[in-house]
């Protein structure tokens, strides 16, 4: 995305943050050096991040999906025709986190498929636990921005899709 087509008011996904509003630009003075900044509030923490104008193409920050790809989510959601990397916890962690900081919902979506599947045959660790957690919130944020759902409605969803038989 470029740093042109950031507007006040638009709706972006800060990558492992969550979905954030353009709230505006500001300009600050470091080191004796005027920067403009776009100003980004996290919508369900209240967080805002300031990132350099110049360095907004770097950030991997993104549109919300569209309806086209809300559909796609959906699909990765209901696969179950999935294979695991069935080595340690840690080593699936470690690869679920790298999947998460992509910002990538389709990855995100996977990770919350992926570990509520596992969460059917054996515990998931405290990690895991964490993880699941995480990337339903994400998950949930951005799909109910993108459908301009209630995120009651979209949590609800996900879980008849989870706790639908195999299909």
């Amino acid at each position: 995305m470029s740093s042109m087509d950031l507007k006040v008011g638009d709706m972006v996904v800060y990558p492992a943050q969550g979905v954030a509003r353009v709230e505006g630009l500001e300009e600050k003075v470091i080191s004796d050096v005027p920067m403009r900044f776009y100003v980004l509030r996290v919508l369900d923490s209240d967080k805002k991040i300031m990132v350099p104008e110049k360095k907004i193409d770097d950030v991997d920050i993104r549109r919300v999906i569209t309806e086209d790809e809300v559909d796609e989510v959906f699909d990765i959601l209901r696969e179950r025709n999935v294979s695991f990397d069935h080595g340690t916890w840690n080593r699936r962690y470690r690869a679920y986190i790298e999947k998460i900081k992509t910002g990538s919902i389709f990855e995100i979506a996977e990770v919350l498929r992926d570990l509520n599947l596992i969460k059917v045959d054996k515990n998931l660790s405290f990690g895991e636990r964490k993880m699941l957690d995480t990337a339903r919130r994400l998950l949930i944020q951005e799909l109910s921005v993108a459908m301009g759902n209630a995120e009651e409605e979209v949590e609800k969803e996900l879980e008849s899709v989870f706790n639908a038989k195999s299909a």
